[in-house]
């Protein structure tokens, strides 16, 4: 099977949609499969540096009806690219569509929406529909990281929300609450551009760093995660990592609804509305903090949720047809 991945990063969209690449390319390379990915991994090179680890080789970026020749598969993971159908299928290849509700939805031979609760979806001719988040794609050093868990005392706080700087003032206000809880702590604030750092008292700790590879080394370890309701927030159910999340964007806001229905998740509600709710917030990050009891049942409920085997699953398909 010949698969070609196409998605972007850029300080605008994050790099969600190349951990999502890199996780098909790992269980497709495992696979014995011939992959090769095309797009921008711009403010993702950190992600990216996997397809080289992989041999996967990186196309330059042009038509998918160019592109998608001599593939057997193109798997589109991207909100800017509009129905390719015709165009893929008549290049000799079937077309994967990775969307989020209504974000990145075109028709597709296989559609793949791995929220939590994936709302109705007009009928538009595609093929097979895998919806769900067991098709969660998660890379694997995710679930490496799963069996490595530990805890410490004060609790290890992770905080990150997105890739791009516009998000530092949100890490600021973040950390704000974290510190107004009181309560002894030592956190690490994965951001982008240059937050804008609380007063602290004895026992807190804050230390902050632009991402980087280590990330989940660094989950591996962590208490309670602040976290925005993405890829990485899927990432941390299936690590059992208890977590507060907060919504960054409007495609953030189905999947961010869902995880607090299903317990998933502590809420600190819409980042563009959270200068203004701060106690509220605190209050949030105190109780995790103090209530052992909350973090277990969180942790439980996320690794129940999430199994990292989605893409297995999807591969799977394809290889039926």
């Amino acid at each position: 099977m010949k698969l070609l991945l196409r998605a972007d990063a850029s300080p605008d969209i994050g790099a969600g949609h190349i951990s999502r690449a890199v996780a098909y390319a790992e269980r497709a390379v495992a696979r014995g499969w011939d992959v090769h990915f095309a797009g921008s991994t711009t403010n993702a090179d950190w992600l990216a540096a996997r397809f080289d680890e992989l041999s996967v080789p990186r196309l330059p970026v042009s038509s998918l009806a160019d592109l998608a020749s001599g593939f057997d598969a193109v798997l589109v993971d991207h909100y800017g690219i509009g129905d390719v159908r015709a165009e893929v299928n008549a290049a000799g290849a079937r077309l994967v569509s990775i969307e989020d509700d209504v974000f990145g939805r075109r028709p597709a031979d296989v559609v793949v929406d791995s929220g939590f609760a994936p709302g109705p979806r007009p009928a538009d001719g595609s093929g097979v529909l895998l919806r769900g988040v067991e098709y969660t794609p998660l890379r694997d050093v995710v679930l490496r990281a799963r069996s490595r868990r530990s805890t410490s005392s004060p609790p290890q706080v992770t905080v990150v929300v997105g890739g791009g700087a516009e998000w530092a003032s949100t890490v600021s206000l973040l950390l704000q609450a974290l510190a107004d809880t009181g309560l002894p702590f030592t956190a690490d604030a994965l951001v982008r551009g240059t937050p804008t750092l609380p007063s602290t008292v004895e026992g807190q700790t804050i230390r902050v760093a632009a991402p980087h590879a280590g990330l989940l080394d660094l989950l591996a370890g962590t208490d309670i995660a602040i976290s925005a309701s993405g890829v990485t927030f899927l990432e941390l159910c299936c690590l059992g990592v208890p977590t507060a999340a907060v919504q960054l964007v409007d495609n953030q806001a189905a999947g961010y609804r869902a995880a607090l229905e299903r317990g998933l998740a502590c809420g600190l509600g819409p980042a563009d509305t959270l200068g203004a709710r701060l106690p509220e917030a605190t209050e949030t990050l105190r109780q995790l903090l103090s209530d052992a009891s909350l973090r277990s049942r969180l942790s439980a409920a996320g690794q129940s949720a999430v199994d990292g085997r989605g893409v297995d699953r999807v591969l799977d398909v394809l290889s039926g047809f």
